[in-house]
């Protein structure tokens, strides 16, 4: 019961890495406010952990929105009395939209940007607040190998979202240090979720994708959760600032 008697926001806890999250949040003591856009998600992750017995709420959040993510934190403060742990996950990926710059359309610059780079500012500008007030906390951005090499071409827009998480990343974690809130990264790989199910369905993209990663297989979300949860836990208490890679090897290659 590693994170006991906390509470945890989870956003796109829906599917994917957010939903086997938030489900290893509850099964560890946690009390998880599951944040989605999409209601019909947030909802069936929030039934399946109380389900088994876990505590958990659903809030319906666009972490574009400061109105949505302020109503996001109230609901674990007015629900749960406090906030511990903000896991900021929620990302879109627009495939076959995303281009090289010179073809990429400024729609898909700016909505790319205000979800996976402004939305992450935003969970962590408004729950900050309410972990200063109870003494501290643990932030863990969800990132990407994009971020940090040129593995995913003519996906603009994304890469450079997921390269500004890693600067958000330093910089709140050494800003927030002696409010005793720790901010740190997880690093995925190619992972198999909803986001990128499209671009799987394609047997050669799939196997070009395997290829890249030494360990000889996509992740998947039950592989990036553990590191989430150590994050999240006071075992990691004197870890702040860092990038941790779940990515079967990718950026060792």
């Amino acid at each position: 019961m590693r994170l006991k008697d906390k509470v945890a926001v989870v956003t796109g806890g829906g599917a994917g890495i957010g939903r086997a999250v938030a489900e290893l949040f509850a099964r560890e003591g946690a009390r998880v406010v599951v944040a989605e856009i999409d209601a019909g998600r947030g909802e069936a992750t929030t039934a399946a952990i109380r389900h088994v017995g876990g505590e958990a709420i659903f809030v319906g959040s666009d972490v574009s929105k400061p109105e949505d993510v302020q109503a996001m934190v109230n609901a674990a403060v007015d629900h749960y009395g406090g906030l511990d742990v903000l896991v900021s996950n929620a990302a879109i990926q627009m495939h076959g939209k995303d281009a090289r710059a010179h073809e990429l359309p400024d729609e898909v610059w700016e909505r790319t940007m205000a979800v996976n780079l402004k939305g992450a500012w935003l969970c962590s500008k408004y729950a900050i607040p309410a972990m200063i007030r109870q003494g501290g906390g643990s932030i863990v951005h969800i990132a990407s190998p994009t971020g940090l090499t040129g593995c995913a071409p003519t996906y603009t827009a994304y890469s450079t979202s997921k390269g500004g998480m890693f600067a958000l990343t330093r910089i709140m974690a050494v800003d927030y240090a002696r409010d005793n809130i720790r901010v740190n990264a997880v690093v995925p790989g190619t992972t198999e979720t909803p986001l990128i199910a499209s671009l799987l369905e394609d047997q050669a993209t799939r196997t070009r994708l395997v290829a890249k990663a030494p360990l000889g297989r996509l992740g998947t979300a039950e592989d990036v959760a553990p590191l989430v949860l150590f994050l999240a836990s006071d075992e990691s208490r004197y870890c702040t600032g860092g990038f941790y890679m779940v990515d079967g090897g990718l950026t060792a290659d």
